[in-house]
């Protein structure tokens, strides 16, 4: 048992409460089916960035523990996609609706759920611990700030979603570039009012998304210039970084085959292939720790693909 990941399962548990059969994090979500189509940028090497389109599930969700929070809350949101090659194997990439990451360590981010716990009876956290913390740890800002700030947004399809984490690709001719994945919405960006949202439902993303024909989205790499920190997840690179398309993915429907009859889907981005290496940010690193954990709270079972 691994049990640095056992308590960063249990604080995160502690806020958001204990659900059987669902994610620690990002509880509630919807699954999609669909196809990347690959722009052969010449990048990497890896089987999915070449020529031929590839099948893909992907999830859409918010950020929470709990999976009965209402779509309009204040968090951040996500969109995971498992990527199934040509020779069986898969790959993953997971991305958040913020510019970047709250904790630079697996330590950090626990010391930070846990003085969000709730006190049992006021409903609320110690905002004196909260306080204290964000001193120590500026870096935080950024993060939380845009997830507390940002407006609802209108659709799961009209978010862009940023890696977060940085990975170094292989070309064929043996050049390597660290980069961050970026999924930019082919609708565009749009949010509603606070109010707005409410009206259209506590489901209304889950609803919008399963009910939509098509939602599509172009994948680029960010390319880090030389000083860029590659390894912190908590700082954002500049907006004028080069940006490469990798191709264009498109969700076309409910993934009516995963997460049925037992099957565990998992969606973990230091799961990479062959032209695509990871980098040495450890909350990068501390993930497949935290999911193995997670995944047998809500099944019993050991973390698959």
């Amino acid at each position: 048992m691994d049990e640095f990941a056992e308590q960063v399962v249990e604080a995160i548990n502690d806020i958001s409460g204990k659900h059987e059969g669902h994610r620690a994090a990002h509880a509630k979500g919807t699954l999609l089916a669909g196809t990347f189509t690959p722009s052969g940028s010449g990048l990497t090497t890896a089987a999915h960035m070449q020529d031929e389109p590839v099948r893909v599930t992907a999830r859409f969700s918010n950020g929470g523990g709990d999976p009965g929070i209402p779509d309009y809350a204040k968090e951040g949101r996500g969109l995971a996609v498992k990527f199934y090659l040509p020779d069986g194997s898969r790959t993953d990439v997971v991305a958040l609706s913020l510019p970047c990451f709250f904790a630079r360590t697996p330590e950090d981010f626990l010391e930070f759920t846990r003085a969000r716990k709730p006190d049992p009876e006021t409903g609320q956290p110690d905002f004196g611990k909260i306080g204290k913390w964000l001193e120590a740890h500026p870096e935080a800002g950024p993060a939380i700030q845009a997830a507390v700030t940002a407006d609802p947004p209108e659709s799961y399809a009209t978010v862009t979603y940023n890696s977060i984490h940085s990975f170094r690709m292989t070309a064929p001719d043996g050049t390597e570039r660290f980069v961050r994945y970026r999924f930019e919405p082919e609708a565009g960006e749009a949010t509603l009012s606070g109010e707005d949202a409410k009206e259209r439902g506590r489901d209304y993303l889950q609803e919008e998304i399963a009910g939509r024909d098509s939602a599509a989205f172009r994948m680029v790499a960010v390319i880090a210039e030389e000083g860029d920190a590659v390894d912190d997840p908590t700082v954002a690179w500049p907006d004028e970084r080069d940006q490469v398309e990798l191709g264009r993915l498109e969700l076309a429907g409910l993934d009516t085959e995963r997460e049925r009859d037992g099957d565990i889907l998992v969606f973990d981005p230091t799961r990479v292939t062959d032209g695509i290496d990871l980098s040495d940010d450890e909350i990068l690193h501390f993930r497949p720790r935290a999911y193995s954990a997670s995944v047998t709270r809500r099944s019993g079972a050991p973390a698959p693909a």
